[in-house]
């Protein structure tokens, strides 16, 4: 999957992943993580989620990283800010108050680069990336983040049936890749509102790593 897959998506505006409001599994599953208010949240691949501004409001801090430009730019006008912009290398940080956005390819981003962070919320990322990319992806977010606890919804369904994204990833695979790190308990599980694609209607699982 190249980089290009993803921009044509944002240009076209093909992001039926894009919800109309804050997720809900994390809404009810934050305060498993036991964070302080202010406490720094890093999302992989956040495109312009509203998660984004329901964390913001709640008095966290964001982070995030991703690849369109596009997406960020209308992340920012959704949030009524005007960000700084600074190059470092072959990325573009955007920064306001309480948020910092990395904008470019994700395996370009370092511990130094990224800062600290108290956690990771992965709503749409191991799960928007093929199977051969999601080993690379879980080691190198474990590595920059100095094994931070993570928030992980997953969607499960027959393979079969819809090739993805979103894939379908299970409790196996989960485990494959975070095993060495993190204790790991599954947090919430329950049906996914609508079908994906109009071919399935996947079980969405929340995974706490710690």
């Amino acid at each position: 999957m190249k980089a290009q897959f993803w921009h044509q998506k944002w240009e076209s505006n093909d992001i039926a992943f894009h919800e109309k409001e804050a997720n809900p599994l994390l809404v009810s599953n934050i305060d498993k993580l036991s964070l302080p208010v202010g406490a720094r949240i890093f999302l992989p691949l956040c495109g312009k989620t509203l998660d984004i501004a329901w964390l913001l409001a709640k008095g966290y801090k964001v982070v995030g990283a991703e690849l369109s430009e596009l997406a960020i730019e209308q992340l920012f006008e959704a949030l009524g800010t005007t960000p700084t912009i600074q190059e470092h290398g072959t990325l573009k940080c955007y920064q306001a108050q309480n948020i910092d956005i990395f904008v470019g390819d994700f395996f370009d981003i370092d511990a130094a680069l990224l800062g600290p962070v108290d956690a990771i919320y992965d709503r749409a990322a191991l799960v928007a990336l093929p199977e051969d990319m999601r080993k690379n992806y879980s080691q190198h977010l474990v590595e920059i983040s100095a094994q931070a606890p993570q928030l992980v919804i997953c969607f499960e369904y027959d393979q079969n049936i819809m090739s993805g994204p979103p894939f379908s990833i299970g409790e196996a695979e989960v485990r494959a890749h975070y095993d060495a790190h993190y204790r790991i308990q599954l947090a919430d599980k329950q049906q996914y509102h609508a079908k994906i694609k109009g071919k399935v209607a996947p079980i969405e699982e929340v995974w706490l790593l710690n």
